[in-house]
């Protein structure tokens, strides 16, 4: 076996390769989050908003339970492998959407972005934790979220601008086809971190015996009281994103807004959730991980009440850097604990688990969502939604222990 050091600076060329690579990751999800909702409405005249979410509950439950099996297969296969094939899925995506005729096949087009999503941004964390030292497994995440949700941002401005100087599809897909290509060049050229896994397994204090993956389910969901705590505040903050992603440009443009405004202002969103993840990650590393995740699910309930009292495209800005920054403070923490909890060889597992969980809160927030708003409005729906982050948020802060120790 070759030397392997473990270690950001050790292994920093390879580290900021995943980093650029997870920025592509993220636009493809930026290039649907200002016009996906819009293309609904008004060309294929979806009157329903469950109709007009289904897209995201589609792309949600995809990317859930592919995530539940991208941790074991990365674990098995190797995370370079894994990372490839979910490129080639991507590709599939921008020319349904370019080519559809009917609604469905945009929710088909999102299972397929939910697969691609689940493969390759899973596994630009993983390769992120495997590189980083135990004490810098906040800074690793972090900086993984911190691209991923840039180009969230950065594509929602670039598509919303596109779709309004042109038209709302085919062109702002075309984008998507590019992202692919350069993704998975790029994915090609990182080395894989197989070696770094058992340079960790080796390092790590506690002995593991083999753990079959049922049992890292159930350790994740709920036997482990600071795991499931973990996996409930994700869950939460993603169908508190769910909601958003569908509900928000719906609820702008009832409030006056152009395609453009409304771009700027879903994008401030991910933006500052992906900017402040950089202080956010590196930052658990210093104080904990529940002094983060407590108040960060708190200032998501909080913003989302503020941006339904607030009627200006000013403070609706404001109102979304606030709902990042709440995000920003959870995100990349819960890795980052998950990943303290986690023995090195079924930590991928776990994550993936926790994934599962996390990004199912996409495909529930857009139900819960949609059905509220059919039966009552948009604003409720919105409100309703921001108490479930409130309790996640207090189930963490009476359960769950400080993690940031357990594996040093």
């Amino acid at each position: 076996m070759r030397n392997v050091q473990v270690g950001v600076r050790e292994n920093i060329v390879q580290f900021v390769l995943l980093v650029v690579i997870n920025l592509f990751v993220g636009s493809m999800v930026g290039l649907e989050r200002t016009i996906l909702p819009i293309i609904g409405e008004e060309r294929f005249g979806l009157a329903s908003m469950s109709a007009a979410l289904s897209f995201i509950v589609s792309f949600g439950f995809s990317k859930a339970i592919v995530n539940f099996f991208a941790g074991d297969l990365a674990d098995r296969m190797g995370r370079k492998q894994v990372l490839l094939v979910g490129w080639g899925i991507g590709l599939i995506v921008p020319i349904l959407v370019i080519f559809a005729h009917a609604w469905w096949v945009v929710i088909v087009a999102n299972i397929f972005l939910g697969i691609n999503q689940a493969l390759t941004w899973s596994m630009t964390v993983n390769m992120k934790v495997d590189l980083a030292k135990s004490t810098q497994r906040g800074l690793a995440v972090g900086f993984n979220e911190f691209a991923g949700y840039i180009g969230v941002a950065i594509m929602a401005v670039v598509s919303g601008y596109v779709a309004s100087t042109y038209s709302l599809s085919p062109e702002p897909f075309y984008i998507g086809i590019v992202l692919v290509i350069i993704g998975f060049i790029l994915s090609l050229i990182v080395q894989n971190t197989d070696q770094h896994v058992k340079t960790q397994a080796k390092q790590h204090k506690v002995e593991s015996d083999p753990v079959s993956t049922w049992e890292v389910f159930k350790r994740t969901s709920w036997k482990n009281p600071d795991l499931a705590s973990n996996s409930l505040a994700g869950l939460t903050t993603n169908l508190k994103d769910g909601m958003a992603w569908g509900l928000f440009p719906i609820f702008l443009a009832a409030g006056g807004l152009n395609v453009g405004q409304i771009g700027t202002v879903v994008a401030v969103y991910p933006a500052a959730w992906g900017l402040f993840q950089l202080f956010t990650g590196v930052w658990s590393d210093k104080i904990g991980r529940k002094k983060l995740i407590v108040p960060g699910m708190f200032v998501q309930a909080f913003a989302l009440w503020f941006i339904l009292l607030v009627d200006s495209y000013s403070l609706w800005i404001i109102g979304a850097a606030l709902l990042g920054i709440g995000t920003a403070m959870v995100y990349p923490t819960i890795l980052a604990s998950i990943s303290d909890l986690a023995h090195p060889e079924w930590r991928a597992t776990s994550m993936g688990v926790y994934r599962f969980w996390r990004d199912s809160g996409y495909a529930f927030g857009a139900l819960i969502a949609g059905i509220i708003a059919d039966m009552i409005n948009v604003d409720w729906a919105i409100g309703l939604v921001a108490v479930l982050p409130l309790v996640a948020g207090i189930i963490a802060w009476t359960k769950m222990k400080e993690t940031l120790q357990a594996s040093v």
